[in-house]
């Protein structure tokens, strides 16, 4: 099931996606914390004729550090977080302040937390799961290189592009990440190359801290990165779920 947030004639709301068509829930202003319970209503809309948001409001944006190949495993786990304020949705422009330096977009698989969760088991902790959708941890390449918390590098006001969805019915062990620039395809790679998988990751994460509904866990670039300018196009695909869409863009008003 494909689970959105958009704007529509009526206002912004949850719905369930099927085809071209977007139908409200039973409660669209409330995020489903149970994929196996979520509700469609009778209003229904042409999904070109609504604009999709980013899937979720999340309170908290982790990422996971040094989790892109087999080889971190050798590195304890770390992770980072992303300012709410960094996520964007389909088709909004990521914002490139004029001397910030190298700029890459990494593709990777997102998670979206359902319910409150705190010390998770690896035998339960994808019970904690809503599903998963699309994500570019778009990062400043230069400025990750003086900054150890990575704060100034991947905090930036639209840094997280998050979307088309939320897909519940995925398996995250061995999804495929794609990512083009101006239409142009790096190598595509698989989660499956991920040196923590998904239940690992929560276990990690939730030992240390709560994630709540809405929450979004960054898993990690499992493929190449590509550095990205003002004016170009950026898809990022996760088979199974679908394609994230953005353009970046010159920031102005600020300082050089």
């Amino acid at each position: 099931m494909r689970i959105a947030r958009a704007a529509h004639a009526g206002g912004i709301g949850y719905g369930v996606v099927e085809g071209e068509r977007l139908t409200l829930l039973d409660d669209p202003h409330t995020l489903p914390t149970d994929r196996h319970a979520v509700n469609p209503g009778r209003t229904s809309f042409r999904l070109r004729d609504v604009r999709l948001l980013a899937p979720v409001e999340p309170r908290t944006i982790v990422g996971m550090a040094h989790n892109t190949g087999p080889a971190d495993r050798n590195l304890p786990p770390q992770a980072f977080l992303k300012p709410a304020r960094s996520a964007i949705g389909p088709h909004e422009a990521i914002p490139l302040a004029a001397a910030i330096g190298r700029v890459d977009v990494e593709g990777e698989l997102a998670v979206v937390i359902g319910r409150p969760a705190r010390h998770l088991r690896p035998v339960d902790a994808l019970d904690a799961v809503l599903g998963y959708t699309v994500a570019n941890d778009v990062t400043a390449r230069d400025l990750q290189q003086v900054d150890p918390l990575w704060t100034t590098a991947k905090g930036y006001d639209g840094f997280t592009p998050l979307g088309p969805w939320i897909e519940t019915d995925l398996d995250p062990s061995d999804a495929v990440v794609r990512i083009h620039v101006n239409g142009s395809p790096l190598a595509p790679a698989s989660t499956a190359r991920l040196a923590r998988d998904v239940t690992e990751i929560l276990v990690y994460l939730t030992s240390f801290m709560t994630l709540g509904p809405g929450d979004v866990v960054l898993t990690g670039a499992p493929g190449q990165y590509a550095a990205i300018h003002p004016g170009d196009q950026v898809t990022v695909t996760v088979d199974g779920i679908g394609s994230l869409h953005n353009s970046a863009t010159q920031l102005t008003g600020a300082p050089a």
